[in-house]
């Protein structure tokens, strides 16, 4: 409870601003609880030993096999791999290459949002700094309590610039975080996607012969 009366008292003191900067931080807290609890799912549901298994079906020439195994996986990679053994409409690579887009735009999902926050919460501050500074100038001499209003009006500018960059800050490093594990699975899907191919593209090896 007295949490709560310091947290309203603080956005009381920073002014009007600070009502869309508290938006934004509750936009910033959904999506980055939304996007970490997305990318644990998706690495726990990553299974190497199964990709290992659809690649040796497919060395051995049974592409029938290779998609049984990849049907009902929720890994993405393997998912992509089964995407592009099933394209009857359509090329091996060009089917790869729509399954990994999908991939890669669940994955990506809010990082526009994130980046917009960054740069939208210092905005706010810095606007909030603006009015605060305007309404110290404005209450100069008005009345006895010119100080007080002065002080206040310095007050609210400094709180709003410090929340609006402590929001920025908060969300640029999960932001980047993320960023980062997409690229890594985005580097996954293009191994995975190329090692199809090449699979695709090899004679099966029959049993008792040495390799060329």
């Amino acid at each position: 409870m007295i949490l709560g009366n310091i947290v309203v008292e603080f956005i009381r003191d920073g002014g009007p601003i600070m009502y869309p900067i508290v938006i934004v931080a509750i936009a910033a807290v959904c999506v980055v609880v939304e996007r970490s609890l997305w990318w644990s799912r998706s690495r726990w549901h990553r299974d190497a030993n199964l990709l290992e298994k659809v690649y040796t079906a497919m060395e051995e020439g049974d592409l029938k096999k290779a998609t049984s195994l990849s049907e009902t996986t929720q890994d993405p990679v393997v998912r992509m791999v089964n995407h592009g053994l099933n394209h009857p409409h359509t090329s091996m690579e060009g089917a790869l290459q729509v399954a990994a887009g999908m991939e890669l735009r669940q994955a990506g999902r809010f990082l526009s949002a994130m980046d917009t926050i960054v740069t939208l919460a210092p905005l706010l501050g810095l606007l909030g700094t603006v009015t605060g500074i305007m309404g110290s100038f404005s209450s100069i001499g008005d009345s006895e309590l010119a100080v007080e209003k002065v002080t206040g009006g310095i007050g609210e500018a400094l709180i709003a610039t410090a929340a609006g960059l402590g929001v920025a800050i908060i969300t640029l490093v999960p932001m980047n975080y993320f960023h980062s594990l997409l690229a890594s699975l985005q580097f996954d899907l293009e191994a995975a996607a190329n090692n199809v191919l090449i699979l695709a593209g090899r004679k099966p090896r029959a049993e008792g012969t040495d390799p060329a």
